[in-house]
């Protein structure tokens, strides 16, 4: 019952977003979708990774059949093609074979499967599809912003931001300093992080095709929770970030081309115009709640895991604020999001208790008062920097103690060894 009420639910939310792009004239994550049947994929990367997680519910033999049918087919999409002279100027050549094979398991669930065995398959197909359709409706959400949203307050942000050294500025230059390599390599890890947790979540899902269950948390959850609740803070708080509002990349809607050599002045701030195309997707940011949720998953595997899961959240950071794609205080509502929403889908799982309650209720009061501070206190802030910027880092420490802390109270405590009674001796 669960997951057909998630299956309508998700259903009606791609009707009611496919509706809204087509009334400013524009294809929905729907019809995005279908395309790719047939026409090159925006991302073949992510269509693999969504068959790989679609593959835990299946034996080693089906997956290597799987795999194979799904590379033979983008071979002889990749011949038809090559046949009939079309060029793949936008989008990845591969990534249709995936997406066919996902449908196929679905239409073998529904036709060659019963009872137990067709709801896993379904499972898992529907596992895949969301994470592809949770792509599509991102694409969606970012139009819808640019186009109900004409008024940013990159100002209010840029004033708040102040109070934490301008690190965007700071690391925009860093970036800058390295050179194309550099960039090239950040830029790599910020548009693969679907992939990075995809990599994360098939770790956590490995045992589903022996156990014929998923567990009742995992990465994917908090993924496509924070995709659906974070584009509803931009509709509410929508900022461009610092390469558009004070950058070249702004033209002239930009305050000025300041970003990243010079700090923008301590002004009182203003709402301002901006374009219909730029997406007011920056507060929270949430390629820095992605990261976060793939760098808590991470903790329970392997050393390497660890380690991968280190390293992603330090170069999504080192990415976000060095293209200058968000301010240093997106960064820290982008942290306390993702432990309130952890926190949240981690006792619908375990059961509400107090605890979970009291974490849920304290990690949403602090990210509401960041946002209120932010639009109501930035000159405030910007004033006195020393007093301000401690201030959110400690707002935001406390949260993650706070996670930690509950968090470490809800793991399962490990049975003492009985020890052996004496037994008499012989005399």
């Amino acid at each position: 019952m669960l997951w057909a009420t998630a299956t309508v639910v998700a259903l009606g939310f791609l009707i009611a977003l496919e509706i809204a792009a087509r009334r400013y004239g524009l294809p929905g994550p729907i019809t995005t979708q279908v395309q790719e049947v047939v026409f090159a994929p925006k991302s073949g990367f992510l269509l693999y990774a969504s068959m790989a997680l679609m593959m835990v519910v299946l034996t080693w033999r089906q997956r290597f059949i799987a795999a194979g049918a799904a590379i033979g087919i983008d071979v002889t999409f990749s011949l038809v093609r090559w046949a009939a002279d079309v060029k793949v100027t936008d989008g990845h050549p591969f990534g249709n074979g995936a997406l066919w094979v996902i449908l196929g398991y679905a239409v073998i669930a529904v036709t060659r499967r019963t009872g137990r065995e067709r709801v896993l398959l379904l499972k898992g197909v529907g596992l895949g599809l969301l994470l592809v359709a949770g792509r599509k409706t991102g694409d969606t959400w970012l139009l819808i912003t640019s186009k109900t949203r004409p008024a940013v307050l990159d100002q209010y942000v840029a004033t708040a931001d102040h109070a934490l050294g301008n690190p965007s500025w700071l690391v925009g230059r860093i970036v800058t300093a390295t050179g194309p390599i550099g960039a090239r390599f950040l830029d790599y890890v910020y548009t693969q992080l679907a992939v990075a947790a995809v990599l994360v979540a098939l770790y956590q899902l490995r045992n589903v095709a022996v156990e014929r269950r998923f567990p009742g948390h995992h990465l994917v959850r908090t993924f496509l929770v924070i995709g659906l609740l974070g584009p509803g803070i931009y509709m509410i708080y929508p900022v461009v970030g610092p390469i558009f509002a004070y950058g070249a990349d702004g033209g002239h809607w930009a305050v000025a081309n300041l970003w990243p050599d010079t700090p923008p002045p301590v002004n009182v701030p203003h709402q301002m115009p901006f374009d219909e195309i730029t997406p007011r997707n920056c507060m929270p940011s949430l390629h820095t709640a992605w990261a976060t949720a793939i760098f808590i998953h991470s903790r329970k595997g392997p050393r390497s895991l660890q380690f991968a899961g280190a390293f992603w959240l330090i170069a999504t950071l080192g990415a976000t604020l060095g293209f200058g794609y968000h301010y240093g205080a997106d960064i820290v509502a982008g942290v306390v999001f993702t432990l309130t929403i952890e926190a949240a889908l981690r006792s619908l799982d375990r059961g509400w208790d107090r605890s979970g309650i009291q974490l849920v209720i304290y990690g949403a009061t602090v990210f509401a008062a960041l946002l209120v501070s932010y639009r109501y206190l930035p000159m405030e802030m910007a004033k006195h920097p020393w007093v301000a910027g401690p201030l959110l880092i400690l707002a935001m420490t406390s949260v993650i103690l706070c996670y930690v802390r509950t968090t470490k109270l809800w793991e399962p405590k490990a049975a003492p060894a009985r020890q052996p009674e004496p037994q008499p001796e012989l005399v």
